[in-house]
């Protein structure tokens, strides 16, 4: 197997040093570009309903449409500092309760408190914004690499999705938060790594997997924990989605990685947890204490050991690690990454409901959409 150096670039998965020395060197551009070089896929062979839940996972997609412009109630004012203070008294208070003594934060007001609330809301939404238009990318590419035409059915359901995805964040950002931020560094070589890659199954199991299992997990996280209406609404929406795009990913690699060569599921298992660290790593918001002035590495190392930091992020493994189980990639190869995610702490998710079998719990029921509007 791999090193970690050969993988993430570092020794040690929590040396700090390291991971802080990874920064947007471009964070001003408006434009990036990637090199990507695979093929594309035609296929002759047009019967629908090859494989039976793609082809059921199509008819769900179709009639699932929502429409961004209309069925969200835009006209719901935002005051962001007072839902920043709404949801910090629903969850025990600004500081937490946390003992800052001889911390960058122990003479903190309410103030500073309420700031810092605001910047972590508009990181979080950018940071959705980016990698939903990774999504848009990457699955546009599905469209024209994968083998069987139920997923180049089903995929292009996704783009559509996608775009809309897009289309909802970025105008949540413009019209009722404060500010923009630029693609986490982190989160960055991830989407670079993906879109590099030129086997089709990499796209899937980078970002159907990997990134939109995260997405999922962190969309339902901030569903149940934040105040404000408009932003609950957009994000059940987008669920309803992104269980659909996640589920895909399962049902399309199941039956494949069963074909696949040892060495073929040691690369998997190795990609997997590449993109496990990246997508760690990117949580640590180091972006935002460095527009606030702070020393970035103390207060990471701080903020990274507080329990509330430590179980929302071990929460956002939920949906890939029993996924990553359904495709057979935890236990082969003498249960490399089931060591590699119990090195994480997020192994305890295992048998928690893999989402090609839950998706359809997170569907809108009828007369859902355009409800609120």
């Amino acid at each position: 197997m791999a090193t970690n150096q050969e993988l993430i670039g570092r020794d040690g998965l929590d040396d700090l040093e390291a991971i802080l020395a990874i920064t947007n060197t471009d964070s001003d551009a408006v434009v990036h570009e990637v090199g990507a070089n695979y093929d594309v896929t035609f296929t002759w062979d047009y019967e629908k309903g090859g494989r039976p839940k793609l082809s059921r996972l199509y008819e769900k997609a179709k009639t699932s449409m929502w429409n961004a412009e209309t069925d969200l109630p835009w006209d719901t004012p935002v005051d962001q500092e007072a839902v920043v203070v709404a949801n910090a008294a629903a969850q025990g208070g600004l500081d937490a309760g946390m003992d800052l003594t001889g911390t960058p934060f122990e003479n903190w007001s309410d103030e500073q408190w309420i700031q810092l609330g605001v910047e972590s809301q508009n990181w979080t939404l950018s940071q959705f914004l980016h990698g939903e238009q990774g999504a848009l990318i990457c699955t546009a590419r599905i469209v024209e690499t994968v083998p069987w035409i139920d997923a180049k059915y089903y995929a292009a359901t996704q783009v559509m999705d996608e775009a809309r995805h897009v289309e909802v964040f970025s105008r949540y950002l413009d019209t009722k938060l404060s500010g923009h931020y630029p693609i986490n560094a982190h989160l960055r070589l991830l989407l670079d790594d993906i879109i590099q890659d030129s086997r089709w199954d990499m796209t899937y199991l980078g970002m159907q997997i990997m990134v939109e299992g995260l997405a999922l997990a962190a969309f339902g996280f901030i569903h149940q924990l934040t105040t404000e209406p408009l932003l609950k609404q957009l994000l059940r929406y987008v669920m309803s989605d992104e269980a659909r795009h996640v589920a895909f990913g399962v049902l399309s690699l199941q039956d494949y990685y069963r074909e696949l060569t040892a060495a073929e599921i040691k690369e998997r298992q190795e990609f997997a947890f590449e993109a496990a660290v990246r997508m760690r790593d990117r949580f640590l918001q180091q972006e935002i204490w460095d527009r606030m002035g702070l020393p970035v590495k103390e207060v990471v190392g701080l903020v990274a050991q507080a329990p509330d930091r430590v179980m929302f992020q071990q929460m956002l493994f939920s949906k890939i690690v029993p996924n990553c189980k359904k495709l057979g990639l935890l236990d082969a190869g003498d249960g490399w990454l089931r060591k590699r995610f119990a090195e994480l702490g997020v192994i305890q998710f295992e048998d928690w409901a893999d989402t090609g079998d839950e998706y359809e719990m997170f569907q809108l029921a009828n007369g859902e959409a355009g409800a609120a509007a």
